[in-house]
């Protein structure tokens, strides 16, 4: 990655950083902390050439499948979908209101998702059944990424898919766990702790990473090779980030999950630059 692609992604990523912000501060129904420890991951895989897709076919069969198990926390792709051409920037102005398509819990109605998001514990299995289906119909390069919580793993379905992925050694699934360490009501260390997780996948014979998921240049690296490696195995990459990334009250808190900003601090925030 050369110095000015490096810069080019930093700047995507405070760019959506603020516009989360601004979302929220005009749809505070929407789940701000839970969005803004993604952000990097996203544009790395949409800004730095790691997923097949097209905007003006968003489900051209030739696309890489990125199913966003997370749907709450993944208010930030709004801007990034609007600002590659998926749909109008207009509707990031109607966000949760009558007649937008963009709502506090994203669904297929949205261009560039996949999948019905609200209920958690379910993206990975429906990841692993698409690689499944992507290695069955002999899909070219085609592979499938799926993007949880930490907190969603407490979900017994979740440990289901990561068994059969295993079992039918699929390569071409692709897990990215944001790993924020902070559940609704809680840290996830004390609802049910994860341990070692990276240890834990890799008992169940998975491939596994761990990233700064804040590092854009890191974390691009990291989802580009992961994405290359073809050895029979499903691929984990663990991203440690932080809940409500750099809004004062929200990083570091247990309830950060249910906590909204007041309006004068958001309009503060969104001043900051780079």
């Amino acid at each position: 990655m050369t110095p000015d692609e490096a810069d080019h992604l930093k700047s995507k990523a405070h760019w959506v950083w603020r516009e989360t912000l601004a979302i929220h501060r005009r749809a505070p129904e929407t789940r701000i902390a839970s969005s803004l420890s993604p952000i990097e991951i996203f544009v790395a895989l949409y800004y730095g050439g790691v997923l097949r897709f097209d905007p003006q076919e968003p489900l051209a069969d030739a696309r890489d499948r990125f199913i966003i198990s997370k749907g709450h926390g993944s208010i930030c792709m709004y801007p990034i979908l609007a600002d590659l051409g998926f749909f109008d920037r207009e509707e990031l102005m109607r966000v949760c209101m009558r007649g937008g398509i963009l709502g506090g819990i994203p669904d297929p109605i949205i261009p560039g998702y996949e999948t019905v998001n609200g209920s958690l514990g379910h993206g990975l299995g429906v990841a692993a059944g698409t690689a499944l289906a992507l290695a069955r119909k002999n899909a070219g390069d085609q592979q499938a990424f799926v993007l949880t919580g930490d907190g969603e793993l407490h979900e017994g379905a979740c440990w289901e898919a990561i068994m059969f992925a295993s079992h039918h050694k699929l390569d071409r699934l692709n897990l990215v766990v944001d790993d924020n360490r902070t559940s609704m009501l809680a840290h996830t260390k004390d609802v049910v702790s994860l341990g070692a997780l990276d240890q834990r996948l890799e008992s169940f014979g998975w491939d596994v990473v761990i990233v700064d998921g804040h590092d854009v240049e890191a974390t691009t690296a990291a989802l580009a090779a992961m994405k290359a490696r073809r050895e029979g195995r499903p691929k984990a990459l663990i991203a440690k980030t932080i809940k409500g990334r750099g809004v004062p009250g929200l990083e570091n808190e247990a309830l950060a999950h249910i906590l909204a900003p007041k309006p004068e601090l958001l309009d503060a925030l969104m001043e900051t630059r780079p």
